[in-house]
């Protein structure tokens, strides 16, 4: 795997960029970062804010008055594509007002072709327009916009791992940690192989350094990161896989947890399981998108396993873990199923009993293979499938919870609770726990007794 410096690829720029800022804005110049999409994406906005204050930037949380505005997009479901161009849209009066702002859509909806042609025909006071993999490059763009370039248009694909970027994060106590990019599984409804591109894994040794570095300075919760966790290392020249990189972190010194997403069922090993039974920091939480019950709609998306398989790695990790939370995806309405094949997937989930799904009615997706599925159930049918899963879930979801009064756990302080004097925190697994305290809790682990549950289950702490 082809591996570059962030620093050695673009410092000509960086080192140029105060030079420049301070000649057109006369001041420290702010920009406005606006996300959307998956913990991937929220990664690359900590990157791409790492890179901005890198050039002189200060970053701000509102679009007016700012001197750059960015759009990190997503490109998995049609509404969140919509969004994007209603909010670009309205940039047009910002950009009136103050002509040298300048105003970027970057992320997997801009690695489009179709979505960079519309762009620069219809938003002509949009300047930059780059993709997934080509993100390290922003101060190049921006050097040459700012210096009179024409409005610049780059999504050309790539296959390097770029390191040393530099990452403002957005939490204090709480970290995300790329270890791969890209997917190679081209699920018939899935755009995320086209924008994203093929897999390549990190090595291991500039995650272990990175994860030494965050424990270093108090972040007690790690997430691991990629399109496709499972498969980290697979082709690659160091020999390693997820779960012995699992092992790996786990060794490093320091009280702290280790979360990942997402993992595919079909590469779902007992080995993996192994490694999260065996070490005591890995979260006993297990995300494992399934997305339909019924194996004919499963081998239309191209999922690569059965139900039968699913069900089986949902048994061999509860035999390890019987304190796992397991959740999920769920697509609702891919073209082709019936109402029995939906059956299926509800018999699934009263099977399996997940903690919580996230679920969304199948949206298409240019490009790809189940685009051009005929779809004949309407989309008023499958909205009533769809309310009848989350019935079903909700049902469950509150049983898993009512299990869970009088039960101690160890939660981590991350927020503050809907009501003053309290505070909120996440369980080695997924369950949100308020309980008495203050603001001096935030980044503490704390022993909570639940006692009750509403939205969230209520506790005391124990000490």
């Amino acid at each position: 795997m082809k591996v570059k410096d962030y620093k050695e690829e673009q410092q000509v720029y960086i080192s140029r960029m105060p030079e420049v800022l301070g000649r057109i804005y006369k001041r420290t110049p702010t920009a406005c970062i606006f996300t959307y999409g998956c913990q991937q994406n929220v990664s690359d906005s900590e990157r791409i804010k790492g890179m901005l204050c890198e050039m002189g930037y200060t970053i701000v949380d509102e679009a007016e008055g700012a001197d750059f505005v960015l759009y990190n997009t997503c490109a998995v479901r049609g509404h969140a594509e919509d969004r994007v161009y209603g909010n670009v849209g309205a940039m047009k009066h910002y950009k009136k007002r103050h002509p040298e702002m300048i105003i970027a859509v970057c992320g997997c909806m801009a690695q489009q072709e179709s979505v960079k042609d519309r762009i620069k025909k219809s938003y002509p006071y949009v300047d930059l327009v780059f993709g997934t993999h080509v993100q390290y490059r922003l101060p190049e763009f921006l050097y040459k916009r700012l210096n009179g370039s024409p409005r610049i248009f780059e999504i050309s694909e790539g296959e390097e791992i770029i390191e040393n970027i530099p990452v403002r994060r957005d939490g204090d106590f709480k970290a995300w940690l790329p270890i791969m990019y890209g997917c190679n599984n081209f699920c018939s409804y899935c755009i995320v192989p086209y924008v994203r591109g093929r897999e390549r894994s990190r090595h291991p040794d500039e995650i272990l350094s990175e994860a030494r570095e965050l424990v270093a300075k108090g972040y007690k919760d790690i997430t691991l990161l990629g399109q496709n966790v499972n498969s980290y290392g697979a082709g690659c020249d160091f020999n390693l896989n997820f779960a012995g990189l699992l092992r790996k972190i786990n060794d490093i010194e320091g009280d702290f947890r280790i979360r990942f997403m997402t993992s595919h069922p079909k590469d779902c090993t007992i080995e993996l399981l192994d490694a999260m039974k065996d070490c005591e920091k890995v979260s006993r939480h297990l995300h494992l998108p399934f997305q339909s019950g019924s194996n004919r709609i499963l081998s239309l998306m191209n999922r690569r396993y059965t139900r039968e398989k699913y069900l089986s790695l949902v048994e061999e990790s509860r035999l390890r873990m019987p304190d796992i939370s397991l959740t999920s995806d769920i697509i609702v309405g891919f073209p082709g199923e019936t109402y029995e094949d939906f059956c299926e997937t509800l018999s699934l989930v009263e099977q399996v009993r997940f903690s919580s799904l996230f679920t969304f009615i199948f949206s298409p997706r240019n490009n790809t293979p189940a685009a051009n599925m005929e779809d004949p159930v309407s989309r008023e049918e499958k909205g009533k499938w769809f309310d009848e899963l989350l019935k079903v879930q909700e049902k469950i979801g509150r049983q898993i919870s009512e299990e869970c009064v009088g039960q101690v756990y160890r939660v981590l302080c991350d927020d503050y609770g809907r009501k003053d004097g309290k505070m909120a925190g996440h369980t080695i697994g997924t369950a949100v726990v308020e309980f008495d305290g203050d603001e001096t809790d935030l980044g503490k682990f704390i022993n909570v007794k639940v006692e009750k549950i509403s939205n969230v289950l209520e506790g005391t702490r124990i000490d």
